[in-house]
């Protein structure tokens, strides 16, 4: 099967079938030379005959007449799978496997998935939520959803949802017994809550923007959650 291709088997099958190298030769889209030495080169590299040919007329052998009734049908198959893809892109339909961390699937896909469902309703979505980062490639995902800074360098991304910020939270009786903090350096000297990755990696916070805490919040660099796929 190595010396052949779909090219070599739908030529015979066409020369088979028409039992004419012209005829053939104009369904192939292709010159009645080409189409003859194709054949040839078919049947030097089977080592048998498959045609008898004159200038007036085309046979098969016995095998081509064994050939052509295995390969006939499998050639309609292939056909028929053909025009079924093509015809997905007339309406998106199918599983649509999504990977994105939970606070993208709260705020950012979940008032996304009955407008989406409505319009497109041939759609099966899958939607994983988990904080790991996994190769959504090697995973099986049709796309992922990462904030801009966790993108691997290979993915083709695009902008998903508004901005969003970060902010550094305390509760007013916190505050009052332990202080607030005025500098990103006096958050070293508090209780902080922090995040775990289920890989065990702590989540790094960003470095705030604006210096001072007075107000009670830190900005960093606005940022957006991106839809993600492979190269």
């Amino acid at each position: 099967m190595q010396d052949f291709d779909l090219r070599d088997l739908d030529a015979f099958a066409a020369v088979a079938r028409t039992r004419n190298f012209r005829r053939a030769a104009l369904e192939q889209r292709v010159s009645v030379s080409s189409l003859s030495q194709r054949l040839r080169d078919m049947e030097e590299r089977l080592g048998v005959r498959l045609m008898n040919r004159t200038t007036r007329s085309v046979s098969l052998t016995e095998a081509g007449e064994l050939l052509l009734a295995r390969v006939a049908p499998a050639m309609v198959n292939v056909a028929d799978a053909i025009t079924e893809v093509r015809g997905l892109r007339a309406e998106p339909s199918g599983r649509l496997r999504i990977n994105a961390p939970p606070p993208a699937v709260d705020l950012v896909l979940a008032p996304m998935i009955a407008p989406f469902l409505a319009r497109y309703p041939k759609v099966d979505l899958d939607l994983v939520a988990e904080s790991a980062f996994v190769d959504i490639v090697a995973q099986g995902f049709d796309a992922g959803v990462r904030y801009g800074e966790h993108l691997a360098q290979d993915m083709v991304a695009v902008p998903l949802g508004a901005p969003q910020r970060y902010a550094v939270v305390a509760s007013s009786d916190y505050v009052a017994k332990h202080g607030r903090p005025l500098h990103p350096k006096d958050l070293l000297a508090h209780a902080c809550i922090r995040s775990r990755f289920s890989n065990g990696v702590m989540f790094d916070w960003e470095r705030p923007r604006g210096e001072d805490l007075a107000a009670g919040q830190a900005d960093r660099d606005p940022s957006r959650p991106r839809a993600a796929r492979g190269p």
